[in-house]
């Protein structure tokens, strides 16, 4: 709510937008239950990381069809919602830890994907998106 107020009187419209629609997503999330629960702290990063990744998607496909117009502000919504999310790993952190956990479970080959995938998504939640995850898992089992 603060960064709401603050982004109206600096009169910055994206970032407003942004921090709008993440309300939204977090009042529906809310309601969802039924009843006015608060949601848990790693629901609403999952929520922020769905948010991101849909703006992210829409820009590649706006681009994808030559409209920079509309690509940018998906941009720049992505870049507001993502300084709420928890900093997020580089591929190389994330290969460390998926090798970490390869190794110590006895892993091997493209079989055991599904259970490597299961333990790092769970691991790695909030701090690394599950595409990066999968890419690096495909690597290191390959």
């Amino acid at each position: 709510m603060e960064a709401i107020k603050t982004a109206m009187r600096a009169k910055d419209t994206v970032s407003l937008e942004s921090l709008r629609a993440v309300k939204s997503a977090i009042l529906l999330a809310q309601t969802e239950t039924g009843a006015k629960e608060e949601i848990s702290e790693e629901e609403e990063v999952k929520l922020l990381q769905r948010l991101v990744k849909q703006r992210k998607d829409s820009a590649k496909i706006y681009i994808e069809q030559g409209r920079q117009d509309l690509a940018d502000p998906e941009l720049e919504q992505a870049a507001v919602i993502e300084k709420f999310l928890p900093a997020q790993l580089t591929e190389e952190e994330v290969e460390a830890v998926v090798k970490k956990i390869i190794a110590d479970n006895g892993f091997s080959g493209m079989a055991d994907m599904g259970k490597v995938m299961g333990i790092a998504s769970k691991e790695l939640a909030g701090s690394a998106d599950g595409k990066t995850i999968s890419t690096v898992v495909k690597k290191s089992l390959t």
